[in-house]
């Protein structure tokens, strides 16, 4: 990405009710991944909003432990971050594409996640993207669950009787239409 380049930044969301962001990071290159957690962090206070965070070994883990607290805990929101190199074996295929699509399939069941697990040829370019106070990728990601949460809360809030019923017409909370005895 070239430093001249200007990009459009949605202006984070901020809540009326109580939000909780859970950070789920794999330390493996910590001095990447600190950063990555500081960018997060700052995102998601300018927003109103509280976070958590965990530390698992690998990229790898990062996802299960997404669909863990999913299934145990009470959070809104979630951050996943980690940083992986290029080595010399296809290894790196095999962890950023498995863990990136675990999140994406999470966040089509419905959850809100931001994906920030930076996949790089090189440790300079991991530190670039990493840097709060530069391309900061910890806090994109953050802002990315943030505008998830927001929005989820925002079609939750909807009336579910809107729409097209081919089988029956509500009118006035009464249905009208063919009924099966």
């Amino acid at each position: 990405m070239a430093a001249s380049e200007t990009h459009n930044i949605l202006e984070t969301p901020t809540f009326d009710t109580p939000t909780k962001v859970l950070i789920v990071v794999a330390p493996y290159y910590n001095d990447v991944t600190d950063e990555l957690v500081v960018g997060a962090k700052a995102e998601i206070e300018a927003a109103g909003a509280t976070w958590d965070l965990i530390e698992v070994p690998g990229a790898l883990e990062v996802p299960t432990a997404i669909a863990i607290a999913d299934r145990t805990s009470n959070f809104d929101g979630f951050v996943a971050l980690g940083c992986v190199i290029r080595g010399e074996t296809t290894h790196y295929d095999t962890v950023c594409n498995d863990s990136s699509r675990a999140i994406t399939l999470m966040g089509l069941s419905g959850l809100c996640i931001g994906n920030g697990i930076l996949t790089v040829e090189t440790k300079s370019q991991a530190v670039v993207r990493a840097q709060a106070k530069g391309q900061n990728k910890g806090g994109g990601a953050a802002a990315a669950a943030l505008h998830l949460v927001a929005l989820s809360r925002k079609w939750s809030a909807s009336p579910k009787d809107v729409g097209f019923h081919s089988d029956a017409i509500r009118i006035a909370g009464k249905t009208t239409g063919p009924t099966t005895a």
